[in-house]
């Protein structure tokens, strides 16, 4: 039972491991080619610079109706600031480098125990999806170029 339980948690990390390669594989050959980043940035920035993501944005304000407890929508300052070092000269290292340096700052440092971080950490994570998903939608919606 136990060895049947660590080779299904091996393989989740396995699969993982798989989908992180391929996705990188895939963002390489999006960053090599200008044309594609030019046209994904000017439909990322239209998305920010539209009324769509105000649902989501208000979704983040609900959760916290106390101004202390109130993040800052940590995400959203997260793909801003990936948006903005995304040039087609960029390496997924530079990328990941400025993300893991957000996630230092807005979610690893604040956090003032190993529940904080966790609390912290997976609040993030929800959010984050919930904000990749929604700009996902807008994109394939309303920005159909920005697709590919």
């Amino acid at each position: 039972s136990s060895s049947l339980t660590e080779v299904k948690e091996f393989v989740k990390r396995l699969r993982r491991q798989t989908d992180l390669c391929n996705m990188a594989k895939t963002v390489r050959a999006l960053l090599n080619n200008n044309s594609t980043v030019t046209v994904l940035r000017s439909g990322l920035h239209a998305v920010f610079n539209e009324q769509s993501l105000d649902v989501t944005k208000n979704l983040f304000r609900d959760k916290f109706r106390n101004p202390k407890k109130r993040q800052k929508n940590i995400q959203f300052k997260c793909l801003k600031n990936l948006i903005s070092s995304l040039t087609s000269s960029t390496d997924i290292r530079d990328l990941l480098s400025c993300f893991s340096s957000d996630l230092q700052t807005f979610v690893i440092k604040p956090s003032r125990n190993k529940e904080a971080f966790k609390k912290q950490a997976s609040d993030f994570m929800l959010k984050w999806n919930l904000l990749l998903s929604t700009v996902g939608k807008i994109l394939t919606i309303n920005r159909t170029d920005s697709f590919g």
